[in-house]
């Protein structure tokens, strides 16, 4: 096939192919970094033999995913100060995130998947593509990459509310989403209201800088701290874990901590952010909000 055809025909599939990319990595930069090494590719490719240029253009770049994935440390799974800290929280994720119409949900629960689990849900579920072609990329049989859908479907896809989730605490719930819309917002008055004079903010160590006190009492205080990390609520999503509904704080789709609201008659008294990797929302979520 000559170069021409192919350089095309990449050009082409190139929007479809960063999307697979995106929600097999869950990053708008990796994806893009695999788009550009699938092009690097074609350039070495023009005597293969090509039936279908998106088909072969989809294995290559799936290949190149999975390469990416199986390179990921785990360290990049588990929250730091430095990513809870820093100015911008992956701002072409979130366009991207918006401009697709992916959750972030999604690609929490994506990410807690096996390289192969994720190929195959990803691929068949949300591109269609047949699963004697995912075989094919997977090295493995069409019943295999069947399986490993399965397995990907039944761990990620909403499950039922019991009867009594349904009707838990639901004053509780409006509240905290009240509070965190007035955080988001960088609302202090509406911040205020919504607390208890004596409420306390607790956060885990590992992701504030050294010297940061463990604890902050009092509404103003609390208030004043949730302000300067609007932009990580704006990022979060309201997922169930341990059995309790929290907001993980997750950045293009990667979870970095929980935010857990406490209340009583009628006002916040406890606000606990906790560390949270993507392997502990996998063991921990119960239902998880996640639009397709």
């Amino acid at each position: 096939m000559s170069d021409t055809t192919l350089r095309a025909g990449f050009l082409a599939e190139r929007p479809r192919l960063l999307s697979i990319a995106h929600r097999i990595l869950g990053s708008i930069h990796d994806a893009e970094d695999a788009v550009q090494t699938t092009w690097l590719r074609i350039q070495t490719s023009s005597e293969v033999a090509i039936d279908s240029v998106p088909a072969w253009l989809t294995t290559v770049v799936t290949r190149v995913c999975i390469d990416q994935l199986r390179e990921r440390s785990r360290r990049e799974t588990l929250a730091d100060a430095a990513a809870l800290h820093s100015d911008a929280v992956l701002p072409a994720d979130e366009a991207f995130l918006l401009r697709e119409n992916v959750s972030r949900a999604l690609l929490v629960l994506l990410a807690s998947l096996t390289p192969p689990q994720r190929v195959a849900y990803v691929l068949h579920d949300l591109f269609a593509v047949p699963f004697d072609r995912i075989a094919e990329i997977l090295d493995t049989t069409p019943a295999s990459a069947k399986k490993h859908a399965s397995r990907a479907r039944s761990r990620i896809e909403p499950k039922a509310a019991s009867a009594a989730e349904i009707t838990a605490d639901v004053r509780h719930d409006e509240l905290v989403t009240a509070f965190l819309q007035a955080a988001a917002g960088g609302d202090m008055s509406r911040m205020l209201t919504l607390m208890a004079p004596d409420c306390v903010r607790i956060v885990d160590a590992s992701l504030v800088p050294a010297g940061t006190a463990a604890t902050v009492s009092g509404a103003a205080a609390v208030a004043e701290e949730t302000r300067r990390f609007a932009d990580r609520i704006r990022a979060s999503i309201p997922m169930r874990v341990n059995g309790r509904a929290v907001y993980v704080i997750a950045p293009g789709g990667h979870p970095i901590a929980a935010i857990d609201v406490t209340t009583d008659a009628g006002v916040v008294t406890c606000v606990t952010i906790a560390s949270i990797s993507t392997a502990d929302v996998l063991e921990a979520v119960a239902r998880q909000v996640c639009e397709k």
